[in-house]
């Protein structure tokens, strides 16, 4: 890998561009810690400076910095998108993603990452509500990373292990999380989609594991619907029981069992999912037990492993 880029002589900053490169970029030697970070940002597809700060153990000020070296040398982004937010919003973290050199750089020392995909265009592409439900996703995932790494009982199984262990067939579809799911509906079975925000997994000292899927809910989403071709959450909990009761979790993806761990917006909302969870009639079904709520501002708060989640029944749950 070409690492020997000369060091910065002088540390003094000059305004430079936040969406373009600066003709001259600042020089840098790109380190290990570098490299790190660009293997964080494949594999969370975009994170904010202040996650990358607290995944690298440094100071924002010290990330920072390399971000920006980063940048205007060419290896990571800053999707355009968050042109919205300038300048009314001039303060809020920097969100960045992998570039082409980045991705180039690290498929030449053995990634995973696909280097022959566009990633600066896809960059470019991006809008504001996909990068913004993708930074609600990444939110979960950090403080879940960071709550893991304080333990010494439990490890935390990332979504890249766990796919590795798919069924070849799995593995090799187009999205392996994505499951055909038949749902019955007033008499009528209807097969539809049903693909997770997040997968993960907790690993005991025993070896043994508990895997979970995550639904980030933004709020926007209709909690019921009269008809049942239209997108509703009560849609998707019906999906999430036929697909336990069908066992597509142990043929796609080898797991004994999981639960469904949905992030909302606030109480209300989680009482009214609830509530209709309640009313589904999903014979021979695990049953509620099977979904486990959040409060998103309560769960920042704490963290996802310290947090005490709900049941569909109210009860009180911990993950681990």
């Amino acid at each position: 890998m070409l690492l020997d880029m000369q060091d910065a002589t002088d540390t003094k900053r000059t305004r430079r561009p936040r969406f373009r490169r600066a003709s001259e970029p600042l020089s840098f030697r790109l380190t290990h810690n570098d490299v790190i970070i660009l293997r964080l940002l494949a594999r969370y597809r975009f994170l904010r400076s202040t996650h990358i700060a607290a995944l690298v153990d440094r100071s924002l000020d010290r990330a920072n910095d390399r971000l920006l070296r980063l940048f205007h040398a060419g290896y990571i982004d800053r999707p355009r998108a968050q042109l919205d937010y300038y300048p009314t919003a001039g303060s809020a973290p920097m969100v960045y993603a992998i570039a082409d050199l980045g991705a180039h750089l690290l498929s030449q020392g053995g990634g995973t990452i696909a280097a022959k995909i566009e990633w600066s265009r896809k960059n470019r592409e991006a809008g504001r509500p996909f990068i913004e439900h993708q930074l609600e996703i990444v939110d979960f995932q950090v403080a879940l990373e960071l709550a893991v790494h304080k333990r010494s009982d439990i490890s935390l199984i990332h979504s890249e292990e766990l796919i590795v262990a798919f069924t070849e067939q799995t593995r090799s579809a187009r999205n392996p999380l994505a499951m055909r799911v038949g749902v019955s509906y007033n008499g009528k079975t209807r097969e539809i989609g049903l693909v997770p925000d997040l997968i993960f997994g907790i690993r005991f000292p025993d070896g043994s594991r508990r895997c979970f899927m995550v639904e980030i809910d933004r709020g926007t989403m209709p909690i019921t619907r009269a008809d049942a071709s239209q997108t509703s959450f009560e849609r998707k909990m019906r999906a999430y029981l036929a697909a336990h009761l069908a066992m597509q979790h142990e043929i796609q993806f080898g797991w004994k069992t999981f639960r469904v761990l949905t992030v909302t917006t606030d109480h209300r909302r989680a009482r009214s999912m609830r509530e209709a969870l309640l009313q589904l009639n999903v014979p021979q079904s695990v049953g509620p037990s099977l979904f486990l709520f959040a409060i998103r501002d309560e769960l920042s708060a704490i963290d996802p492993i310290s947090y005490t989640w709900e049941d569909g029944t109210g009860r009180q749950v911990k993950l681990v």
